[in-house]
This record gives structure tokens, C-alpha cells and sequence, in this order.
């Protein structure tokens, strides 16, 4: 599968959105759906590297497929607020790159490659 850009992402989840009447869900839904999602994200990384085994009866999830649902459910809302996740994404590694540029220890400062 070829390399996508986020602009081609936020295009494909325009068009699918786009074929039913419903549209996009309000900004609170949205952010609803998204909260039920990082919760998924919670519950799959508490299965796989925390104390809580899943139960025999539970469907076999990953943390792949969750982290793929909130990507979905993140650029929703943002094409529901016309909003460029590239653009948003520029920018705050611009703000890290200056305001956090001297925050963490960089590897090759403790003479590590």
C-alpha cells in the first residue's frame, strides 16, 4: 500500500462521510466518539502490557485497529471544522522545535548515537 499524506487521508474520509446524508456529527458527538475510542485504545493497552488479562469471551482487538479508529474519528472532526491536520501538525512541531527544543536530554548529548 502506497504512502499516504494526511491531505489524501482527510480527502478519503471526505468522500466516504460525504456519500451519507447524516454528514459528519456535531463537534460534542465527535468528541464523544472520540473519548469511546481512546478508551478502547485504555482497554487494549491494559490487555497487553498492563495486570488485566482479556476474557476468553472477548473479541480479539488490537492496538493497531484502535489507534486506526481514533486516526478515523480525529480527522472527522477536523473536516467537520475545516481543519488542515498537516497544517495543524506544523505547527506544533514548530512550537516544539523552539519553546521544548532544550526540554529533553538529546541522545548524541550524552555521547550516545
Amino acid at each position: 500500500m502506497a504512502d499516504k499524506s494526511m491531505k489524501v487521508m482527510q480527502a478519503e474520509v471526505d468522500q466516504y462521510i460525504g456519500q451519507f446524508k447524516e454528514g459528519y456529527f456535531s463537534p460534542l458527538a465527535m468528541l464523544a466518539r472520540m473519548t469511546e475510542e481512546v478508551g478502547e485504545l485504555s482497554r487494549e493497552i491494559n490487555h497487553y502490557y498492563g495486570e488485566k488479562p482479556k476474557k476468553t469471551t472477548e473479541a480479539e482487538r488490537t492496538v493497531e485497529e484502535e489507534m486506526g479508529d481514533i486516526l478515523f474519528v480525529l480527522i472527522c472532526f477536523a473536516n467537520s471544522l475545516n481543519i488542515d491536520l498537516e497544517e495543524a501538525h506544523n505547527r506544533v512541531m514548530q512550537k516544539f522545535n523552539t519553546r521544548d527544543k532544550d526540554r529533553w536530554t538529546k541522545i548524541d548529548e550524552q555521547g550516545e548515537n
